[in-house]
């Protein structure tokens, strides 16, 4: 079922009329959407309706609201991405899968090794954002994650999250061993730090040691960054639920 971000100042009681132009577009244009089809909306306050569409005139598509509810659709501790940024479409891959696996935010980091340059970045900053807008709404997301400005690896470690680095080569300290002795609890806030396809400088690594940061493998295979993100933020959402 489609599913759409809207403003909770559109909900008048049983009815929800829908009128910015990117909504009104993508459904009344794209997915050419009628009266009788359903709708899934969700507003600022992470209430989702389940919804019928009324009427859909030249300007604004009215629907009727079956079913409200607090969406289900986010995890229960803080997940947060620290990442040195690949080129292209790895990037793009990261990005969307760090949304779908329930990240609330991403870092993009400048490390030793970074692929791409600071000003490059920072132009890719907005459509990032744009692909965790449009990845939110194609899995039912509660609300949309933010992709923070550029950083660097100090900064981010000092903001107060509990930081996991996924360093291969030079550990053989595995997550679950970590979470034996330092379980995740509700309410958390996680900050996962991967690093570019060049992998940590040892400038890099004396920084994680320097701030305690948990040094951790996801074992003996060598994965792309991207794969990484991936395994990484899935296995820790696993070990939460174990």
């Amino acid at each position: 079922m489609p599913h759409f971000f809207i403003d909770s100042k559109d909900v008048k009681q049983d009815k929800i009329v829908i009128s910015d132009k990117e909504n009104f577009n993508h459904i009344a244009k794209s997915l050419r959407i009628k009266s009788g089809e359903k709708l899934l909306l969700i507003d600022e306050n992470q209430i989702q309706y389940e919804t019928v569409v009324e009427e859909v005139t030249n300007k604004e598509i009215t629907v009727n609201v079956e079913n409200f509810y607090k969406s289900c659709r986010r995890l229960d501790f803080g997940l947060y991405l620290a990442q040195s940024p690949l080129r292209s479409d790895a990037q793009s891959i990261i990005v969307e899968k760090a949304t779908e696996l329930g990240a609330e935010g991403l870092y993009p980091v400048y490390t030793d090794n970074c692929a791409l340059g600071r000003s490059v970045i920072e132009k890719k900053i907005p459509k990032w954002q744009r692909c965790m807008y449009e990845a939110s709404k194609q899995c039912e997301r509660a609300y949309v994650p933010k992709c923070f400005e550029l950083t660097d690896l100090r900064t981010v470690i000092s903001l107060g999250y509990k930081v996991i680095a996924f360093c291969e080569r030079c550990t053989d300290i595995t997550l679950r061993q970590y979470c034996e002795k330092n379980p995740i609890q509700k309410g958390d806030k996680i900050l996962v730090i991967i690093g570019p396809e060049g992998g940590f400088s040892e400038r890099e690594f004396e920084l994680f040691r320097e701030h305690n940061v948990a040094m951790l493998t996801l074992g003996d295979l060598i994965l792309k960054a991207e794969t990484a993100v991936i395994v990484a933020l899935g296995n820790i959402i696993y070990e939460y639920n174990r």
